[in-house]
């Protein structure tokens, strides 16, 4: 119903200004009406908003009029990255797209964002809200990373319980490279070796991206990297387990539930991700 006066008769609200419709009979409209956004729909309200013809839009993305028109209306497949990348750099020539508009036209014809932001760009994604959270998270150990595992902030308990970290800028060249990693964890050999499997896990979801095999190849300078690699296993990064960490100056063993899981960010969607040490 549309927001408007009312007058209340007998046991019903009459709505001034428009004529009444039945639960049934509106329930149906929306139904009809009201349905999931689509490739072709999100391309005409951008070309829409900028006062592209669809024969413009098509000779400066060179492609033809009647393909746009289908795209459109839903009457073909969805295209190929070179050509939404296309239709993408076309629009932005007239008026700016958002990181909002870009990601989703690409989402709606099955794409992903495929540049590899460098470390410092999403370390300035990151808000001073959720800056200020790692510091909210104390006595917990909280960090944000990005899937290379590099690490893009994190609080005084994270960096206390895991010396020399910070130093190196990276998990997996700390976890191979720095023999402080091999003291605070206790399970260090079983630990690395997910570090390998999770890595793998990584590098096969994104095939196309040359900074995970660059990775890769760098931490083959380490013996034990290079043998973990060779085993070929693979596995994800679940949203929960357990860790045992030595306290570097006690001694003391601890046992931690880490959580993993990515952050919001409108410009580098899945590339922040916090994880979490909460002591048990």
């Amino acid at each position: 119903m549309l927001v408007g006066d009312c007058e209340r008769i007998g046991d019903e609200w009459c709505w001034e200004g428009r004529s009444s419709v039945s639960g049934d009979a509106e329930r149906d409209w929306v139904a009809e009406e009201i349905t999931a956004p689509t490739f072709g729909q999100a391309l005409r309200r951008l070309r829409d908003e900028r006062g592209f013809s669809r024969e413009y839009l098509a000779y400066t993305a060179g492609v033809s009029a009647s393909y746009i028109t289908a795209l459109e209306k839903g009457e073909r497949e969805k295209p190929g990255r070179a050509v939404v990348e296309s239709l993408l750099r076309c629009l932005n020539l007239m008026s700016p797209l958002t990181p909002s508009e870009r990601r989703h036209l690409l989402e709606l014809a099955g794409l992903r964002m495929t540049d590899t932001p460098a470390p410092g760009e999403l370390h300035a994604a990151i808000t001073p809200d959720q800056h200020q959270a790692l510091v909210l998270f104390a006595p917990a150990l909280a960090a944000y990373v990005d899937p290379c595992g590099n690490v893009l902030d994190a609080n005084d308990a994270w960096n206390a319980a895991l010396p020399g970290l910070l130093e190196d800028g990276n998990v997996f060249e700390w976890m191979f490279g720095n023999e402080l990693a091999r003291k605070v964890q206790v399970d260090w050999e079983s630990e690395a070796r997910r570090y390998v499997q999770w890595l793998r896990g990584t590098v096969g979801r994104n095939p196309d991206e040359p900074v995970f095999t660059d990775l890769v190849n760098d931490l083959g300078r380490f013996p034990e990297f290079r043998a973990s690699w060779s085993e070929g296993g693979v596995d994800f990064i679940p949203p929960v387990r357990t860790h045992r960490l030595r306290d570097p100056q006690s001694g003391e063993i601890r046992e931690y539930s880490v959580q993993a899981g990515p952050v919001y960010s409108e410009i580098y969607p899945d590339r922040i991700i916090l994880l979490l040490c909460v002591p048990i």
